[in-house]
């Protein structure tokens, strides 16, 4: 490493350290502890994962083929008595019915109905005493262990899919749970009225949330990529000409930096970003909105600078001077100093850095001088 590298190495921090960014500062918002608190705001970390490329899709909850079965009656007669109502849970063999049959008698002959399987109740077509026939839909039974997710796929991303592709399935009914899936099974035919094309998912539902005729929405992933930097969507304010997300600023104190950003592809939870962050940079998920609102915020940026740092700063967040911390004291300076010198902590900081970068020259000139000689 030669002495021009060392010289930038030591000049680069010294120049960020003591310049101020005027758009950075024109576009900090800060508030009071209690405003943040008000504002509930929450945050995440941009950070580098593997992103899901995903495909849209609406669609809803069925019984799953083969998980439905009717009971009915072999014989014409009436029904004699009905145990079964709607919701109720029965096992493959459970007594649901007896019918009592046209045959002559004394009493007439019974013939008990059984559940075909085990489920749930879903319909009862039937009451005591009303005439039933062999054609007759007496109960209807249903088993939700695993129902089936039907998307209605736009043909035109329909080539995108594939059996065992994953899905996040979202219910309007169940706003805060997300369910997984595998892509069972793709439609054979493509529906000319809608312009769609089935695509199946088979979802385990064990709590028993899941009811057919449910609407749902789905997101397929059809790709991924591995180290994309990504924030979640609800970070992203402003329209399509100028997208911007609040930074939490890494230096003051409850203070946000509006910062544009550049967006790649999107899903249904996480944006790329292609410009404007870093990792690790805390975007405000929650309360950003309203922060597009604040304007400069309820604390001056003097304020929060002087907290920050424990010495007295300009309005605009430039360190003041010697002389300019005396005029706000009403003072003309210390006159057992040189008044006119302006000597400051930063001009000495200056001095020091200068004196370092003067004995390294010289050290390299010896150095270089040695080595021709040699």
């Amino acid at each position: 490493m030669n002495f021009k590298h060392y010289f930038w190495l030591f000049l680069l921090p010294l120049m960020g350290a003591v310049a101020a960014d005027p758009e950075r500062l024109g576009n900090t918002v800060i508030l009071e502890e209690s405003a943040v608190a008000n504002l509930q705001l929450q945050y995440a970390e941009a950070e580098e994962t593997t992103f899901e490329e995903t495909i849209f899709a609406l669609g809803h909850i069925e019984v799953l083929p083969g998980k439905k079965a009717i009971v009915s009656s072999r014989i014409p007669g009436r029904a004699f008595s009905v145990l079964a109502i709607p919701h109720q849970a029965v096992d493959e063999g459970d007594e649901v019915a007896w019918v009592e049959s046209r045959q002559p008698g004394d009493p007439p002959p019974t013939v008990m109905l059984t559940s075909p399987i085990t489920g749930t109740v879903s319909k009862v077509e039937i009451a005591v005493g009303q005439p039933i026939s062999p054609d007759q839909a007496l109960m209807e039974i249903v088993n939700l262990e695993t129902v089936e997710a039907s998307a209605q796929v736009p043909q035109h991303l329909a080539g995108r899919l594939q059996v065992g592709q994953s899905a996040h399935i979202r219910l309007s009914a169940l706003p805060d749970k997300v369910f997984e899936a595998k892509l069972a099974h793709i439609g054979t035919e493509a529906d000319e009225t809608t312009g769609t094309v089935e695509a199946a998912f088979h979802v385990p539902n064990p709590e028993g949330l899941l009811r057919p005729g449910l609407k749902a929405e789905f997101s397929i992933v059809v790709s991924t990529r591995d180290g994309v930097l990504s924030i979640p969507r609800a970070a992203v304010q402003g329209d399509a000409a100028q997208r911007f997300v609040y930074i939490k600023d890494y230096d003051l104190k409850n203070a946000f930096v509006k910062t544009k950003v550049v967006l790649g592809a999107q899903n249904d939870q996480v944006v790329e970003i292609l410009g404007g962050l870093f990792p690790g940079d805390e975007v405000v998920i929650r309360g950003a909105y309203a922060l597009a609102f604040a304007g400069k915020g309820s604390v001056s940026l003097k304020v929060a600078m002087d907290a920050a740092h424990g010495h007295p700063h300009n309005e605009d967040g430039t360190e003041m001077s010697k002389e300019q911390i005396a005029a706000a004291q009403g003072g003309h300076g210390d006159h057992d100093h040189d008044e006119g010198s302006g000597w400051n902590m930063l001009t000495t900081f200056f001095a020091a850095s200068t004196g370092f970068l003067f004995v390294l020259l010289v050290v390299t000139l010896l150095v270089t001088r040695k080595r021709v000689a040699a």
